[in-house]
């Protein structure tokens, strides 16, 4: 007698189970529907539906999974298109601008090259004191407050003023110092993005005068040239140009990642199911 009972309870759940299917049958078909028509996000709501509005349907829950990561495969895919495009474009307005730079990188300790500004040149600017951009290969702009003086002023900061209106740096990290034939020179780096907003300052006030002041333990102050002011500006505008291509690039390969783990994972459950 229980026998029977259980046989008679498990096909009623069996029933049951087959008219949840039948329910959420409309939601795959819409599903499917929807990714023909490359409508990625409206198609996955309808297989978000089935799991909130009939949790017991297993079958269509499992075909659900399966269209999810089509789906999600076809995301990655448009994605890859997409950053493909944009780096081209991008790659385009490089080459048509980095001729009015100046690139260094020696092969013998260099994996990354930098770029300059032509007028920014360490032998066109000998015992000057001023501030000098540059911007790596992969888009890291760094700006340098040079010293050159016959007395060491031990300076890790510099303070920009245009008008009533200023910016200044952290203290640098980055630190160099040495000495030449009774001349003193110290260098001092501040990267794009923790320099409390200088470059951008100076980016801004391009067209007016910018003062500068060494902050160290003596005073010294300068006022920046037009040619420094817009060797930084042109420096900055190359940087947005590579560091936009570095972001696509580490996108690719997350997008690349992404379409690995979802084939890697439909190879897992096809095996299962085969099991």
């Amino acid at each position: 007698m229980k026998k029977y009972l259980f046989i008679s309870c498990l096909a009623v759940m069996l029933a049951a189970c087959s008219d949840y299917d039948k329910q959420a049958r409309p939601y795959l078909q819409r599903a499917e529907e929807l990714l023909v028509q490359g409508q990625y996000s409206e198609a996955k709501s309808q297989i978000d539906s089935i799991r909130a509005l009939y949790p017991k349907a297993f079958e269509a829950r499992k075909a659900g999974i399966r269209l999810m990561q089509q789906i999600e495969l076809k995301e990655q895919a448009r994605t890859l298109a997409y950053l493909d495009s944009a780096y081209r474009a991008k790659a385009a307005t490089l080459d048509s601008i980095k001729g009015n730079y100046v690139f260094e990188k020696d092969t013998a300790y260099q994996d990354i090259g930098n770029y300059f500004s032509p007028s920014q040149t360490v032998e066109k600017n000998l015992r000057r004191s001023y501030l000098r951009a540059q911007v790596s290969e992969r888009g890291e702009m760094r700006l340098t407050s040079i010293y050159c003086g016959q007395r060491n002023i031990h300076h890790t900061a510099v303070k920009v003023t245009a008008a009533d209106t200023f910016a200044q740096t952290p203290v640098s990290t980055d630190v160099y110092e040495s000495s030449d034939l009774g001349w003193h020179t110290e260098q001092a780096d501040f990267v794009l993005g923790r320099d409390s907003s200088v470059i951008d300052f100076i980016v801004m006030h391009r067209a007016d005068p910018i003062r500068v002041e060494y902050l160290g333990e003596r005073p010294y102050r300068t006022t920046m040239t037009r040619a420094d002011r817009d060797a930084i500006a042109d420096v900055y505008r190359l940087t947005q140009v590579l560091s936009a291509m570095e972001q696509i690039r580490a996108d690719k390969r997350e997008a690349e990642l992404k379409v690995e783990f979802i084939k890697r994972k439909m190879a897992e459950d096809a095996a299962g199911d085969g099991k």
